[in-house]
């Protein structure tokens, strides 16, 4: 439906609501935002006030929302996210050093979150809008929570999740005999041990989507009124336009609603 909208040059104008992330993933997002508005799309994008490259443009309407923490607060925990990977540490600390600095940026985009699910005049203009499709970069779980109670498609725009959770989520067939784990440096072709390695690693899989995720479990519960599992929510989504090669990846089994961009970096 997205990439047929996008193909179109005669298709009538659709509404499009963008729930992007701040930061390097909004620069490739902005690309395709600018190539569905000359297509004739309208567009809104909604965009937290505190931010680094959300700004205003001729291609889409900003909607902001007010957060409870200030412009030198989120450059400061951004930087200390993007220079941890440059540190030259063992291999157990690059894990734990990894996990924290992430922690640190992503509690933060949770208050974020919170903030735009509360925020009682936004909602209702979302409802008021009548949008047709929700395109976001579902990194975190915000816009998918937003999908699901507009009751609209929604359209996957992101690189993957941590450990390509997105296979995990979808119910993907991902065999530990040829599919590596992520941190193990191995290949299609294993060993025995490094299977078994392999298998030891992907049952933390599930403990890292929960350590995470489980947060905004509450408050889509909160939210949409009833309980809420978060990976189902994500699997009510349209298309996973993912922004990477599957060249460059080892074999492994996809959704047919899975496609393949990573050249859109480019």
């Amino acid at each position: 439906f997205f990439l047929f909208l996008a193909s179109s040059g005669f298709v009538e104008g659709e509404r499009l609501l963008v729930i992007p992330q701040d930061g390097s993933h909004w620069l490739s997002m902005h690309a395709v935002v600018k190539k569905l508005s000359e297509k004739g799309h309208e567009i809104v994008v909604l965009a937290p006030e505190v931010n680094l490259y959300l700004k205003e443009s001729e291609h889409y309407t900003k909607k902001t929302y007010a957060v409870p923490y200030a412009q030198e607060e989120l450059g400061h925990r951004l930087r200390l996210f993007a220079n941890q990977p440059f540190d030259e540490v063992s291999f157990p600390t690059m894990i734990t050093e990894a996990y924290s600095s992430a922690m640190f940026v992503l509690d933060l985009l949770f208050y974020n979150c919170d903030s735009l699910l509360q925020n009682r005049e936004i909602i209702r203009y979302l409802e008021e809008s009548k949008f047709d499709v929700l395109f976001t970069d579902p990194a975190l779980p915000c816009g998918v929570i937003l999908a699901e109670y507009l009751s609209i498609p929604s359209v996957y725009f992101f690189r993957g999740f941590p450990c390509s959770l997105e296979h995990a989520i979808c119910k993907s067939p991902n065999p530990v005999s040829y599919v590596p784990r992520c941190y193990t440096s191995y290949t299609d072709h294993m060993t025995f041990t490094q299977r078994a390695l392999n298998l030891f690693v992907s049952s933390l899989e599930t403990s890292l989507f929960k350590d995470l995720y489980t947060k905004y479990q509450d408050i889509a519960s909160k939210f949409l009124q009833r309980d809420v599992h978060v990976p189902t929510l994500y699997q009510n989504g349209s298309i996973w336009l993912l922004r990477y090669d599957f060249v460059f990846e080892y074999p492994k089994p996809v959704m047919p609603n899975m496609v393949f961009i990573g050249g859109i970096n480019c």
